[in-house]
């Protein structure tokens, strides 16, 4: 496995915990809370925190934020380590994750993608296009499919809606105007209590985004 695609330390027993449970997830969140999207500016791919529509939040609350990448891929290195950049012959599609260990005693496992070229996920949670450019979505856990309760549409031109899955589990979205569009769906990890660093987190959630550009 590339360096760049393994669990951060911080991380490993939030995924331990997540497999525990069989990729068994909670109850859809309230919508549009805080998430990581990735969105191009000036010819580089940037990660940000908070909501689209509102200032961007603190990136230095984030734990060992990194870009992930397929294994066998690698990337050169970034100066700024919220700025992407793009191996050699890869596809469009890049991919981000950090964590968050609020004081409130909730451990959030962000997974953020920019693109929707590749039909394959990389991060452990995803929405995957089902075809190359495609409006229809499926959930990937660890390799596995799952159904989300709800999708969250955000738009750079503030427009907003909540997705519900088909009978499939998938999603799908037709986008009406060009713009920034970041797809998110954030689920609590079901018995998801860990430990670390002495500290106990009583609420795990993953936290994973799509974005892409709809050109003019």
């Amino acid at each position: 496995m590339s360096k760049n695609n393994q669990p951060s330390t911080l991380c490993r027993p939030l995924l331990a915990a997540a497999l525990a449970v069989s990729a068994s997830f909670g109850a859809a969140l309230p919508a549009h809370a805080d998430y990581l999207w990735l969105q191009t500016e000036n010819g580089q791919t940037r990660a940000h925190v908070g909501e689209l529509h509102k200032a961007p939040g603190p990136l230095g609350e984030l734990s060992e934020p990194r870009q992930v990448v397929a294994e066998g891929k690698s990337v050169p290195p970034s100066a700024d380590p919220y700025v992407l950049t793009q191996a050699e012959g890869a596809p469009a599609d890049q991919r981000f994750a950090a964590t968050r260990a609020g004081s409130d005693g909730v451990l959030t496992y962000y997974q953020a993608r920019f693109g929707r070229q590749e039909t394959k996920a990389v991060n452990d949670l995803e929405l995957v296009p089902t075809t190359p450019q495609g409006n229809t979505y499926q959930l990937i856990f660890k390799g596995r499919p799952v159904a989300a309760s709800q999708v969250n549409v955000d738009t750079s031109e503030g427009w907003r809606r909540v997705l519900a899955p088909a009978k499939d589990g998938t999603v799908s979205f037709t986008p009406s105007f060009p713009g920034l569009y970041v797809l998110e769906v954030t689920a609590r990890v079901n018995n998801g209590s860990v430990k670390i660093d002495g500290k106990q987190y009583d609420e795990v959630r993953h936290t994973a985004t799509l974005s892409f550009e709809v050109p003019q």
